[in-house]
């Protein structure tokens, strides 16, 4: 018989999310104020219309009426509420799912152990061994793939490094990854986000007695039955999240106006959201930065329509391959117009492409992301290290 996650679910059509705590979601006609469970950034997820669920609040007492619970994604449904995900480990670690712990059981949840707490504490009964885990909740998926974080975690770095010290120490430490992305072959920590959880991840590995359990979700949200786990690839990692790569410079431009690019001349620029795709082969973190604030000297052609523009988002793809001709093309394809009289001396095709809306809350937009930063390492996972 099914465990049932909730006792009511309801379909929704999600309008917009103010900020991470809080969506705007139409139930039944109405627009209403939801609980938003999950804080990750899930720009690949929630866009204007896309089918989400949502359970009542039981309690009167509670700020909003509904909270998020999942949300659709073509033909898949990804689970948001992370407040219940280490009771979903917990239901897995009981009812022995999850390979390689078949023999450990559920001593307590949430443990402290020295400035740390962990969700889980296993143990096994013969031995007596008993060791913790962190539950990580991963919704960032690709065509095969998976990546954790979606945003920055400063918190999901210092759990890793703890486990690791305990592992080091000869003791036995976990971490546990659901993945709710039912098609997921791979698994790897996003270091075009969080290069510094990656690198933790990457050189932690032989300490830590890590999963990645692949999930699949129904509308019932009914709890798992099976999982399987997926691999990772220390050698991807090191080949791959280098401070190198490309990167997507989104800005905003109010009113339409001339703009002088040095000996360039003068171009016209229309009002509307632009992107420029950059490239740096080293120190792309420090690149990035720059452009955040406005240059009295320049240095590049960029510079000039950055004064005239407010930053909207600076976004890398960290990469050992030289991919901005692609970039560039694959943005070309999805863009409103391309300001061809703008010239980059480092590339040969056009670098910067106008829309009318801002392209980060576009699907296409994610799309490319998506392609270049996961689905082209598809296949390159083999063998778990």
């Amino acid at each position: 018989m099914s465990t049932k996650l909730y006792d009511t679910i309801i379909k929704g059509r999600f309008i917009d999310r103010p900020n991470r705590f809080i969506a705007h979601v139409e139930i039944q006609g109405k627009v209403e104020t939801c609980h938003m469970p999950n804080p990750g950034r899930m720009r690949e997820l929630l866009f204007p219309g896309v089918t989400v669920y949502v359970t009542p609040h039981g309690n009167r007492a509670a700020r909003t009426p509904y909270g998020v619970i999942g949300v659709e994604k073509g033909e898949d449904i990804f689970y948001l509420d992370t407040g219940r995900c280490n009771d979903v480990a917990a239901y897995m670690v009981q009812h022995r799912m999850i390979p390689g712990w078949e023999n450990y059981v559920l001593l307590r949840r949430e443990v402290t152990m020295g400035d740390s707490r962990f969700d889980l504490l296993l143990g096994d009964p013969e031995s007596g061994e008993v060791f913790p885990v962190e539950v990580k909740s991963c919704s960032l998926a690709g065509r095969k793939g998976a990546m954790f974080p979606d945003a920055p975690t400063e918190r999901g770095t210092k759990h890793l490094l703890h486990l690791a010290s305990i592992g080091k120490e000869g003791g036995h430490a976990g971490l546990l990854v659901l993945v709710h992305y039912g098609r997921a072959q791979w698994f790897l920590p996003d270091f075009h986000t969080d290069p510094g959880f990656a690198k933790a991840f990457c050189d932690n590995l032989p300490y830590i007695d890590w999963k990645a359990a692949v999930l699949s979700w129904t509308p019932d949200f009914v709890m798992p039955e099976s999982t399987r786990l997926v691999p990772t690839s220390r050698e991807v990692l090191e080949k791959e999240m280098g401070d190198r790569g490309i990167y997507f410079l989104v800005l905003h431009i109010e009113d339409e106006q001339d703009v002088t690019i040095g000996a360039q001349g003068t171009i016209h620029v229309p009002q509307g959201y632009y992107v420029y795709v950059g490239a740096a082969q080293e120190e792309l973190t420090k690149r990035m930065n720059y452009h955040r604030r406005t240059r009295k000297q320049k240095h590049w052609a960029i510079d000039y329509i950055r004064e005239v523009s407010t930053v909207t988002g600076v976004l890398p793809i960290r990469s050992s391959e030289d991919l901005r001709e692609l970039a560039a093309q694959k943005m070309k394809e999805i863009s409103n117009w391309t300001v061809d009289d703008f010239k980059d001396g480092n590339i040969s095709c056009p670098c910067l492409f106008g829309f009318k809306e801002n392209p980060m809350h576009l699907r296409a937009f994610t799309m490319v992301e998506e392609e270049l930063g996961m689905d082209r390492l598809d296949g390159q996972v083999e063998v778990r290290n």
